[in-house]
Formats: structure tokens, C-alpha cells, sequence
């Protein structure tokens, strides 16, 4: 049941799930990462990226491990972009979306 709870906050809360995960598992991220810094940089700016960067390095990032990065890294750029384009549409107002029909004179 943890598990499950585990993955419902990282899909809603990546960053939070992130830092929850590195209070219990202190040596997984000390394997993983050097520094302190990057860590820090990457969950603030690509938080699925590395988080998956975690998953797989461990065990050395080879092969397959390649698509997974690449899938987190999409994912990262999907959330920007959806952000972006959601808070054009806020701001844009109703009615005036790229949809919206000209009327014919």
C-alpha cells in the first residue's frame, strides 16, 4: 500500500516525491550524485528526469536505460510546454483561441 501511495505523490507532486524519497533513501542519492548542487538544480528544473536518473544509475545506465531518460526528459518538456500553453489560454481570455470562428460578413 506505501508503493501506491508513493506513486500517486510522484505523479502529482514530483518534487515533493523527490525529496521524500531522498529523506529515506540518503544513500541511493549519495550513490547517484556527487554534490549537493545537482540534485538540487535537477529537481527543481527537471524533476522527472531525475528522478528517473535515480532509478536507473545504480545498476550503470546502459541500453535500455537510454529510452527511459529520453521518456523523462519528453515528460519534463511536456510539462513546461502544457504549462505554458494553459496559461496562454488563461490569459488569452474566452473566445479568443486559435478555434474561435470568424464571422463571415
Amino acid at each position: 500500500m506505501g508503493c501506491c501511495l508513493f506513486v500517486l505523490l510522484m505523479a502529482g507532486a514530483p518534487r515533493l516525491a523527490f525529496v521524500l524519497w531522498w529523506l529515506v533513501q540518503p544513500l541511493r542519492m549519495d550513490a547517484t550524485f556527487d554534490t549537493f548542487l545537482l540534485p538540487l538544480v535537477g529537481v527543481i528544473f527537471a524533476p522527472w528526469t531525475t528522478i528517473m536518473y535515480v532509478l536507473v544509475f545504480p545498476s550503470g545506465i546502459s541500453g535500455f536505460d537510454w529510452v527511459f531518460l529520453g521518456l523523462a526528459v519528453l515528460l519534463d518538456i511536456s510539462t513546461y510546454g502544457g504549462g505554458a500553453r494553459a496559461q496562454m489560454q488563461r490569459t488569452a481570455g474566452p473566445g479568443s483561441g486559435p478555434m474561435t470562428p470568424t464571422p463571415k460578413v
